[in-house]
């Protein structure tokens, strides 16, 4: 098993350690590293990544240890981090990069439906974590797309799963018109107003129109403690069922 090492991180990504805040970082490519514990797995992730538009790939790591030497705050903008891993728990992980390194994005990735597990995020670190199935719809345009999303500080969750969601059974979600349920777990999967817009055959406004009723109907307050788009998916996840 191969993984490659620490002083294998281009110049490139470490020359811009500290830059996700200035300018530069608008237009340089997203700097993503892969958690991953199976080497073939492993090895296609990165094979996805080297040389995808906006992403340069720093590395990868295959043990909870090896990511921690290999990925020093800075070194890099998304992870995607496999949930187990031999000497410890990816989300734990995760949890400990991005309190290193704030905002810093995380894309989980697991063989189990184990969405749920967003849920019990602290609240310092609950944005920017996405999560995609290894065996549902995993391409390298979700992959890629779940990674600009968590740059972002958002959520994306895997898009076959989200579709077999439905409203628990006196949940606040059961408030919403069909259409806005639907606004709603297009917004799950990561997508923009544009691109619920367009996928739903409507105007941007209309859009914008329906979240502000998604929003007043599961309580999600507008401030700058939290994005109110993250707050709607986790209450997707909160309050919904997965059909089998």
């Amino acid at each position: 098993m191969h993984h490659q090492s620490h002083s294998d991180i281009s110049p490139a990504a470490l020359s811009t350690v500290g830059g996700a805040t200035t300018d530069a970082a608008t237009t340089r490519p997203l700097r993503v590293g892969v958690i991953e514990d199976q080497p073939l797995l492993g090895g296609m992730l990165a094979e996805l990544l080297d040389g995808a538009p906006g992403v340069e790939f720093v590395g990868r790591a295959g043990t909870v240890a090896e990511a921690r030497r290999l990925f020093l705050p800075g070194t890099v903008d998304v992870l995607t981090m496999d949930i187990e891993l031999p000497d410890g728990n990816g989300v734990s992980l995760g949890v400990s990069l991005r309190r290193a390194q704030p905002g810093l994005g995380v894309v989980l990735l697991s063989a189990y439906d184990l969405m749920d597990m967003l849920l019990e995020m602290p609240a310092d670190v609950r944005d920017g974590w996405s999560y995609l199935s290894k065996t549902s719809s995993l391409t390298r345009e979700i992959l890629l797309e779940a990674i600009r999303v968590s740059a972002r500080g958002e959520t994306m969750l895997d898009p076959e799963l989200i579709d077999r969601t439905r409203p628990r059974a006196g949940s606040s979600l059961e408030s919403l018109t069909d259409r806005q349920y639907a606004v709603l777990q297009l917004l799950a999967t990561g997508r923009s107003n544009t691109g619920i817009a367009t996928r739903l055959g409507i105007a941007e406004k209309s859009v914008q129109n329906h979240l502000t009723a998604i929003y007043a109907a599961l309580g999600i307050e507008h401030d700058t403690s939290s994005n109110p788009r993250v707050s709607a998916v986790l209450a997707l996840l909160a309050e919904s069922g997965r059909l089998s």
